[in-house]
């Protein structure tokens, strides 16, 4: 019978930063099991549990004997162990290696071979090696690692205490210049005292007494109630950004929740601008009321139960008041150039540059301009898409997009760039068109976001999106399969996203020429476009590929049959994906599937013969005669849907047709010996080809 204990190992540190906590136990817990998983030790479950000062793992039912390890060695070939009878050096080798006499190797397989039974070791004595293959696998995570004292080893932060357990014993660990025992510590004002285990299942409550909240997950869970609860108790709701709430809870060993107040004169300002002062600069979290109006109020959590709370929140609001000043302050100096006069900041954008080879930000700013005005929004009027007055909005959004880089107020928060524009558009009597579509021309920003909400923002955002693809491009700069620095791909799935959620029936092809053709500099040529194009297209495959349209997956298939027909035009292209996607699921699906793909391989051999329309007249059978009226009783101007629809409805007279029969039951081929019935056939199938690729290549559809 098995016998196993649980294993506790904890690193005690000084205070670690927040982004380390986290990948720091987890590389901790992976290495631990990881080594005594491949030493065949049997275990149980691992947690990871971490605070600022602390990362550990504790692991349930480890195996406290290592089972009998099965050692098989292979040697040098058979052929070059012995020379005349006797063995080679190389095979002696072998043997001393295994640590036994040459009469004890075998042969398996045409090489020399070993295999014993050694005998298992004590797990306690495993975990020494364990420990250091771990702590060097955790020194990749941290580039930049620290030494103290007048030792040589370096970590994050200095190692204060460890603590190794196996059940009730110590597994002597040495490292840091300091040896493994069975003490832990507290929380460092509550509970600085030892706390000394017993065994590992004692730690976590052990620790709670103390002060100190050693799981992550219900931690923050704890964290995120108490925000809530006492969000409410304000009148409104926190804003709980998750990144936010994940690096607050690497923060603190005890949370206590602790609300402060932001003076009425600041909420002049953006309510954007007080959630990147209080969220990113503080660590704070924001509050909101019903209606999204942003409270005069923050949240933070404290890493201690103070005796006089007040004395925290004054100092808490005494450091966000200076930097608020600065924003109001910047925020009064910015308006007081408004964007009505774009000359000033058009100016100031004409002295950054954008890109060494492609101009300034005042260069890049007039090919937006000129790319939303005369190439997408005019396109989109002549299809009827937008009215004048969207072609307006677009033209003064494209004017202004830019602006708002060379304020004080972007200066000092960057990632604000494009809101600040809109609120400084509002400001200046631009209509809230126009303003919206300044503040949302970056997006989209990722994967998940949402695209610009408005014809207008779309239309500024493609554009800038295409100016800085092609531009990058015609300089030859594109991507690697490591680096993009100018973030393309993303770029291209922003213009993938735009052109099919926003609805605009652009052709890419066209679009990324005339930004191709503004460029000021680099390669503008047929190659040039050609790259791009299938750079672009090759987004759009890893995006649709794999994703679900009413809860069943887009094939490679289903994405390569749209794409045999050359669409360049996104929209059209989803239209057409969305109507294979629904015919795969009908169950004739892959019966015309399959005879699609016969039909190409008869006419791909046939390629010779001269082919001209269909004449009923030369029918020679009945299903020839079938198969010609259901082709030609399928609509001709229904939607994609409606036309795999008519489709299907061929199932039984294709499969008639390849099923022609003599009337002695013989087959019917369709290379008929006679050159004019066999032309018929194949002007008939031809046909049918045509019909089949209408929408899309079915014939690249598994079947």
């Amino acid at each position: 019978m098995t016998i196993s204990a649980p294993l506790l190992i904890e690193i005690g540190c000084e205070d670690l930063p927040a982004r380390y906590v986290m990948p720091l136990a987890d590389a901790l817990a992976a290495g631990v099991t990881g080594g005594l998983s491949r030493r065949g030790v049997a275990l149980g479950a691992a947690r990871t549990l971490a605070t600022p000062r602390r990362i550990a793992v504790l692991v349930d039912g480890v195996a406290v004997q290592q089972p009998d390890q099965a050692i098989e060695l292979v040697g040098p070939a058979t052929s070059a162990a012995l020379k005349d009878g006797q063995p080679t050096p190389a095979a002696l080798g072998f043997a001393k290696k295994c640590g036994v006499e040459f009469s004890a190797i075998g042969e398996k397989n045409g090489k020399l071979h070993y295999a014993k039974l050694e005998k298992g070791k004590p797990t306690a004595s495993l975990l020494a090696d364990i420990f250091e293959e771990t702590l060097k696998s955790m020194d990749e995570l941290v580039p930049k690692r620290m030494r103290w004292g007048s030792g040589e080893e370096t970590f994050v932060r200095p190692v204060q205490w460890l603590l190794a357990l196996l059940g009730p014993d110590v597994v002597p660990l040495r490292r840091f210049g300091l040896e493994s025992g069975r003490l832990s510590y507290g929380h460092r004002f509550h509970a600085p005292a030892a706390i000394t285990l017993a065994e590992p299942s004692a730690y976590v409550e052990s620790l709670r007494n103390a002060k100190v909240w050693a799981e992550v997950a219900t931690r923050k869970a704890e964290i995120e109630r108490q925000i809530k609860a006492e969000a409410a108790k304000l009148g409104g709701t926190a804003r709980i950004d998750a990144g936010l709430l994940d690096e607050v809870t690497a923060l603190v060993e005890w949370p206590v929740v602790i609300s402060g107040r932001i003076e009425e004169r600041f909420l002049e300002l953006p309510p954007e601008v007080i959630v990147a002062t209080v969220e990113t600069n503080q660590r704070y979290f924001t509050v909101f009321d019903a209606a999204g109006k942003l409270l005069p109020a923050f949240i933070t959590i404290a890493n201690i139960e103070s005796k006089d709370p007040a004395q925290i929140v004054q100092g808490n609001e005494r450091v966000v008041r200076p930097r608020l000043s600065d924003a109001l302050f910047f925020w009064q100096q910015d308006l007081k150039l408004p964007f009505s006069d774009a000359a000033p900041y058009t100016e100031k954008l004409a002295s950054a540059t954008f890109q060494k080879d492609l101009g300034t930000v005042a260069d890049k700013a007039a090919r937006i301009q000129t790319l939303s005005t005369f190439v997408l929004a005019e396109k989109l009027v002549e299809q009827g898409v937008i009215g004048a007055a969207e072609l307006d909005g677009a033209t003064r959004a494209a004017a202004r997009a830019k602006l708002d880089l060379v304020t004080k107020m972007v200066y000092e928060f960057p990632e604000l760039q494009g809101l600040m524009g809109g609120y400084y558009a509002a400001k200046a009597g631009e209509s809230a068109a126009v303003a919206k579509a300044i503040a949302e021309h970056y997006l989209p920003t990722q994967a998940g976001t949402a695209i610009p909400s408005n014809v207008e923002g779309r239309i500024v955002a493609l554009a800038d999106k295409l100016d800085t693809l092609t531009g990058i491009f015609a300089i030859g700069q594109k991507p690697t399969a490591s680096k993009d620095p100018y973030a393309l791909r993303r770029a291209a799935l922003g213009i993938l996203r735009i052109l099919i959620e926003g609805a605009l029936p652009l052709d890419l092809r066209d679009i990324l020429e005339a930004a191709l053709q503004a460029q000021p500099a680099g390669k503008r040529d047929a190659a040039t476009l050609k790259e791009l194009l299938s750079f672009v297209q090759d987004r759009h495959r890893a995006w649709r590929v794999g994703s679900d349209i009413d809860g069943r997956p887009v094939t490679v298939e289903m994405f390569e049959a749209v794409a045999a027909l050359g669409i360049t035009q996104p929209l059209d292209f989803e239209a057409r994906l969305r109507a294979i996607h629904a015919f795969w699921a009908l169950p004739e699906a892959a019966s015309l599937a399959a005879a699609h793909k016969r039909v190409r391989n008869i006419l791909k051999q046939a390629s010779g013969v001269e082919v001209s329309g269909v004449d009923p007249a030369r029918f020679a059978h009945e299903a020839e005669t079938a198969l010609y009226r259901a082709l030609q009783a399928l609509p001709g101007d229904s939607d994609y849907a409606g036309q795999f629809a008519a489709l299907a409805t061929l199932r039984s007279p294709v499969d008639a047709f390849f099923d022609m029969r003599t009337a002695s039951g013989e087959p019917v081929m369709v290379n008929d010996p006679d050159a004019a019935i066999r032309a018929n056939r194949l002007a008939l199938l031809q046909a049918l080809d045509e019909r089949c690729r209408s929408v899309a290549d079915i014939s690249l559809l598994p079947g």
